[in-house]
């Protein structure tokens, strides 16, 4: 091993637990802030793609990777269904019928997206109408004007299954557009896990909602993907192959905006936190101008033994790097170790507290979710490298200029 590492690895260790106990703690602190620079940029990262992923997942459980609808609000033509077919990533195609009002039982009046689906062609396109295939939705009968709540609508209306509630719309029919009063029944409550559509959507059968609206046909198509990440591709494709009249619609844009602002959030916390790492790497500078200040007298005779000044400065570089190395690997541990273990870190907090720190009816899903990725912490840990290391440069290369007859002198 050559010398510079021999000394830049003592004065590492000098540093940690030597005669300046005030250089000592210096040190320390910037190693310390790197690592816990690096592990809030972990764990932040993490949260920020395991809530972009949990959240994703249960839109998509509800909603269809490609939707399509007439221009002019009408009925999709028939022949479009069997156009989009014959596209070799549609796995599946569900007709509906969707339409807006409000609910209201007693003195609750609440707004709700009205959904009416066939349940074995929506069963091959939605995860929920899937799962509720043989349980809420086996229960509806065509022509009784029954509907299926979201479980927070539910219970906002205080209504339970077999009781009537009233869906309000605007009659077109009557003189200045006078209410229409709608009694239906609700058969069942459902569960998405998404605070959006468990307090806005309701299910009915296609007959019904047909009838209740008066719509000539399905006003649209759900189409369900071999790949749902091609949706913008393969949307794309069958709006040319459809021509005009057809709005084509993927998941991607029936959410953009929550897509977008999730991600500038993930970039803005990244620069944010980085800036923490930054300041905590340049730390390093302060200790490396104490530690050259410390060790004049070794270095002239250093300087006077033959060391280069080339050779001096590596020995600082060797002693700043270590310690951005240490600081950044027990940052990537420590980050690690809470991202993979955040969820129950929150439960634990909560129980402590008394009082939840995600509410579902502000946050969408009510517990933390976390997913470390590669691609977010390779960064990080190169970032951080390379910033102490960038920080140890101007001390080392002021040590390396150092005049063994003047560092001497009052020796």
């Amino acid at each position: 091993m050559r010398y510079e590492w021999q000394l830049g690895w003592r004065y590492v260790r000098a540093g940690r637990g030597g005669r300046d106990g005030y250089l000592s703690f210096i040190s320390g602190a910037s190693v310390l802030g790197i690592a816990l620079g690096v592990a809030a940029l972990i764990v932040v990262l993490s949260v920020l793609n395991g809530f972009s992923v949990e959240v994703r997942d249960r839109m998509l459980s509800v909603i269809a990777h490609v939707e399509l609808f007439a221009a002019d609000g009408g009925p999709v033509p028939e022949g479009v269904a069997a156009t989009v077919r014959r596209d070799p990533q549609v796995k599946a195609v569900a007709p509906f019928i969707a339409g807006q009002g409000l609910l209201g039982r007693g003195d609750e009046l609440r707004p709700v997206r009205v959904r009416g689906i066939d349940v074995a062609l929506e069963a091959e396109v939605s995860d929920v109408v899937r799962g509720l295939r043989n349980t809420a939705l086996a229960g509806l009968v065509p022509g009784q004007n029954q509907i299926v709540l979201g479980i927070e609508l539910a219970r906002e209306l205080k209504v339970a299954p077999g009781q009537p509630v009233t869906l309000v719309q605007p009659d077109p029919t009557q003189p200045g557009g006078a209410p229409r009063m709608v009694p239906l029944t609700v058969a069942a409550t459902f569960e998405a896990g998404h605070f959006e559509y468990d307090s806005t959507l309701a299910f009915m059968l296609l007959p019904d909602a047909q009838a209740l609206f008066g719509a000539a046909g399905a006003s649209g198509l759900q189409l369900r993907l071999l790949d749902r990440d091609r949706a913008g591709e393969v949307g794309r494709r069958l709006a040319v192959e459809i021509g005009p009249g057809i709005l084509v619609r993927d998941w991607t844009r029936t959410n953009r905006q929550w897509f977008e602002s999730v991600q500038i959030q993930k970039q803005m916390l990244f620069l944010i936190l980085a800036l923490i790492v930054a300041v905590a790497a340049f730390n390093l500078v302060s200790t490396l101008v104490m530690t050259v200040t410390d060790k004049r007298a070794d270095i002239a005779i250093l300087r006077t033994l033959g060391a280069s000044p080339a050779s001096i400065m590596g020995i600082f570089i060797v002693q700043g790097a270590v310690s951005g190395f240490i600081g950044t690997m027990a940052g990537l541990v420590l980050g690690l170790a809470i991202a993979f273990n955040v969820g129950a870190i929150v439960r634990g907090i909560e129980q402590v507290v008394g009082a939840s720190l995600l509410p579902s009816n502000i946050y969408l899903i009510d517990h933390m979710p976390s997913l470390p990725l590669a691609s977010d912490i390779v960064p990080i840990v190169l970032v951080s490298l390379a910033l102490s290391f960038v920080a140890t440069l101007y001390p080392s290369w002021r040590a390396s200029r150092l005049q063994p007859a003047e560092a001497l002198r009052y020796e």
